[in-house]
């Protein structure tokens, strides 16, 4: 009788997904019981870095912010590749094999970090990398509009006022609403009737 495997993929899977959960619950409760715990003001409070956090944390971000994270996230990402190569290129039996692998996988990694050297440049030359660019470019729309419209609409924006509420507004307001209520509960007459006409052919 052949060995016929028991257990599917899936079962595989669920076997691995739920020994890792049980694993995670051991060591947190593991963690639980030796860890020694004492709490205090200064533990827990909230940190960031190291430092203490100052002013609101609802503040806008600069963008900049997300750039230079972004361009970190990338060539650390793309650093990462280095390693299984590292690892395939010191293989002795692969290169005892024919000498001139060892030479391809070298020119394949000079040219990987090449492009990655020349990203780096040309961030580097565009000022991407500074948190504060020492030549701001003003954006220019080519218009011929004076500032001192500018001011203007933003005096008058700024001058806008709530108006008070009031029970006389709030009443009209209900009045108008029950109106409209009452004339959109009856539905309009169509203003045509549909005809069917039966095809003479049919049965």
């Amino acid at each position: 009788m052949d060995d016929v495997s028991q257990i599917s993929e899936f079962g595989k899977i669920l076997i691995f997904l739920i020994t890792g959960i049980v694993m995670i619950l051991m060591l947190f409760g593991v963690n639980r019981i030796l860890a020694p715990r004492n709490p205090n003001t200064e533990k827990l409070s909230t940190y960031e870095c190291g430092e203490e956090p100052t002013g609101n944390a609802w503040l806008p971000f600069n963008s900049r912010f997300y750039v230079i994270a972004l361009v970190f996230l990338l060539f650390d990402v793309e650093m990462v590749f280095v390693f299984p190569w590292a690892t395939v290129f010191g293989n002795k039996e692969i290169i005892q094999l024919d000498p001139r692998w060892g030479w391809v996988s070298l020119t394949e990694m000079f040219i990987f970090l090449g492009i990655l050297i020349l990203g780096l440049a040309y961030v580097w030359v565009k000022g991407d990398l500074d948190w504060i660019k020492p030549n701001p470019t003003v954006p220019d729309s080519g218009t011929n509009i004076p500032q001192s419209l500018y001011d203007k609409i933003n005096l008058q924006q700024s001058a806008f006022k709530v108006k008070e509420f009031s029970s006389e507004a709030s009443a009209t307001l209900q009045s108008t609403a029950t109106a409209t209520a009452t004339s959109t509960a009856t539905p309009p007459k169509p203003m045509f009737k549909p005809s069917f006409k039966k095809p003479a052919n049919d049965a």
